[in-house]
């Protein structure tokens, strides 16, 4: 089997190399992270199975490639950039990674709570623009984080949180076992006492959309919401709305429906949202994790 890495920029093709083992089988490194438009499918032919960043896989095109039998999706998010159902139904099996940057993403969800709590970007920005705006900020000791999702990202999360003095809420789709410093809740009650509402869920059809409008309403008033999952597993415009009334007291993203963020964005206009470029996952030992474990998904496909 041969296969390609369709969308390697340059620090993940580094990673590739450093990380590839002699017995890993052969994989060609493409470095254009942009498929130029209509050359997807010749891009393709000829191999096997593919590892994909963030390129999007449109089904007509992976129907022509009659080859392709794999897709690699370098990370959780595949629904974002391809037809999973669809796929399958070509007899094209898409594999995901998890668990790569569980410590990574925590971190950065724990920074971007720090940040809304103490009002760090309001203020960076007002000092950039030769304002002195000083920001009364919240103590975090003693609050209550509520995490909607627990799985490895909400359970380093819960691990942090847990160990600077906070209450630590949780609630999961499916049951988990009992964690030390966590309680597990029905949702409205996460909902309604926490001070921070963090979201760890993977998209599909049953989560997009999940924090709608009335679950936002349900929300304690004032309280951070921080979303380093998907954006759209949030009503973006309900999320806007309350942020503008004020019971949302602040947003700390870094995933949004639209990837870029379209210019102008509302969100931008908005003293009272922190915002980072989906770069939670970005860490050296985020990215060996993750290449390391493509190439092992890989290697299982060639010892089949």
């Amino acid at each position: 089997m041969k296969g390609l890495f369709l969308d390697a920029n340059g620090a993940l093709a580094d990673v590739f190399h450093q990380v590839l083992r002699p017995t890993d089988p052969p994989i060609d490194v493409n470095l254009e992270e942009d498929i130029p438009q209509g050359q997807l499918v010749s891009r393709l032919q000829g191999y096997d199975f593919i590892l994909d960043d963030h390129s999007y896989l449109p089904t007509a095109d992976l129907a022509q490639c009659k080859q392709l039998k794999h897709v690699i999706f370098l990370g959780t998010g595949a629904r974002s950039y391809m037809n999973v159902e669809e796929l399958a139904e070509l007899g094209i099996t898409v594999h995901i990674i998890k668990n790569y940057g569980d410590t990574a993403v925590a971190e950065h969800a724990i920074a971007l709570m720090w940040a809304a709590a103490r009002g760090l970007a309001f203020m960076d920005r007002g000092m950039r623009a030769g304002q002195w705006l000083r920001s009364e900020g919240i103590q975090l000791t003693g609050k209550t984080l509520g995490l909607i999702g627990y799985g490895g990202i909400g359970a380093e999360v819960a691990r942090i949180a847990a160990g600077s003095g906070m209450r630590v809420l949780a609630w999961n789709r499916t049951p988990k076992p009992p964690a030390i410093g966590v309680s597990f809740v029905p949702l409205e009650t996460l909902l309604a006492e926490s001070h921070v509402v963090s979201l760890h869920l993977l998209l599909n059809d049953e989560t997009r959309g999940f924090l709608s409008a009335e679950r936002i309403a349900a929300m304690r008033p004032g309280a951070l919401l921080v979303n380093t999952a998907r954006g759209a597993v949030v009503d973006e415009a309900a999320m806007i709305a309350a942020l503008k009334s004020g019971h949302l007291g602040h947003a700390a993203l870094d995933v949004f429906t639209q990837e870029p963020l379209p210019v102008p964005h509302e969100l931008t206009t908005l003293d009272n949202v922190t915002l980072s470029a989906h770069s939670a996952f970005r860490t050296p030992e985020a990215n060996e994790n993750l290449i390391r474990f493509a190439l092992d998904i890989a290697d299982t496909l060639v010892a089949r």
